[in-house]
């Protein structure tokens, strides 16, 4: 088979403009903002468009997020990429942090460390990722994250610390 004879794949990608949403964080609580953003009140962020997953639970200190893998998603060895789990659980893990901030707090990951426990292919099912605060705090906030297929098999996991600080 040649170059020619494989199918052409694309993707387009179209976002809202992030700045708006984010304008109100200084006035609403972290859970109230996070809230808007899975109601649809606040457009959801450029990130969650390109990577194709939605959030779908909020609550305070607890989100999840969903995301169906496809073959857009694949590394050169024929698997999703470590970085679409990682971004989730990033997400997944600050947006329950987020969720126990008060208005005029915003944060930041300082680390993160993902343990992948199995492979996840675009047959995989939907990815739903859990992300829950093991300790809210002033400065720091710590968190954890889990990743299933659509199984229910867990495929990856997480922990992170976030700062957190006052917006300017």
């Amino acid at each position: 088979m040649t170059d020619t004879d494989v199918p052409s794949r694309s993707l387009t990608i179209e976002w809202d403009d992030p700045a708006p949403g984010a304008a109100q964080i200084p006035a609403v609580s972290g859970l109230d903002y996070v809230k808007g953003l899975a109601d649809g009140t606040y457009p959801p962020a450029p990130i969650a468009k390109l990577m194709g997953f939605t959030l779908a639970e909020v609550e305070e200190g607890r989100v999840v997020f969903e995301c169906r893998p496809g073959e857009q998603h694949y590394n050169p060895i024929g698997t999703v990429h470590g970085g679409l789990a990682c971004t989730l659980l990033d997400s997944a893990i600050g947006c329950a942090a987020q969720t126990t901030l008060q208005p005029g707090q915003g944060y930041t990951s300082i680390d993160i460390s993902v343990s992948y426990l199995r492979p996840i292919v675009a047959g995989s099912g939907p990815l739903r990722c859990e992300g829950v605060v093991t300790k809210p705090g002033s400065r720091v906030a710590f968190a954890e994250g889990r990743l299933t297929d659509g199984a229910g098999r867990l495929v990856a996991t997480a922990t992170s610390s976030l700062l957190v600080f006052a917006l300017q």
